[in-house]
């Protein structure tokens, strides 16, 4: 009587271990994802790729656009030019939403980033004929959110405060300038 009782412990104890390791596991971003996204004011590809559990590497090319007018210029003007991104991005409420059984898949999560940003002088794509950009970089930590909306399609945003340095002398101005920057969007996507 005394082994079946000790196997029933045993088994029993066995089954509460095994239930207490398996919810005591980590949630994690994917090792790689990758799509589209357009927004107001752009279009852009990125990867994610996994360097921890809650940090991902997102790399990114697109169209960033704007607008511009005043009284120097007839009518208001468009433009489209290049831009190259890289920002580590840490998921940090991953385990609150696997705990609530939200969705986490394809990164899923609230995020904060250190966003660095590329503009190259190639070319640009405006209502005005040659129009030029300095090239310039930015570096605007973030702090942003992307959902799922079905298996494939994803919406994010994201708002944050940083610094611009444009290298103004390269398109044939008198000094390179330095000034704050924002980064505000909102941006509809596809996952592929």
């Amino acid at each position: 009587m005394k082994t079946k009782i000790s196997t029933k412990m045993i088994i029993t104890l066995s089954i509460c271990l095994f239930t207490f390791f398996s919810k005591a596991q980590n949630a994690s971003v994917e090792k790689s994802t990758f799509g589209i996204q357009i927004g107001t004011l752009g279009i852009w590809a990125h990867r994610e790729v996994k360097l921890t559990n809650e940090i991902a590497l997102r790399a990114e090319i697109g169209m960033d656009a704007g607008f511009f007018g005043g009284s120097f210029y007839p009518k208001n003007g468009y433009l489209m030019t290049p831009v190259i991104t890289l920002e580590p991005r840490w998921y940090y409420n991953l385990d609150k939403r696997v705990s609530k059984s939200k969705n986490i898949s394809g990164n899923s999560g609230n995020f904060l980033t250190l966003q660095t940003s590329y503009h190259p002088n190639w070319f640009v794509i405006s209502n005005y004929d040659n129009v030029e950009i300095a090239n310039q970089i930015s570096i605007i930590p973030t702090w942003g959110l992307k959902r799922n909306i079905g298996k494939h399609f994803t919406y994010e945003t994201g708002i944050g405060i940083g610094y611009r340095y444009i290298f103004a002398e390269s398109a044939g101005y008198s000094k390179n300038e330095g000034e704050a920057a924002a980064n505000l969007h909102l941006r509809i996507g596809y996952r592929f």
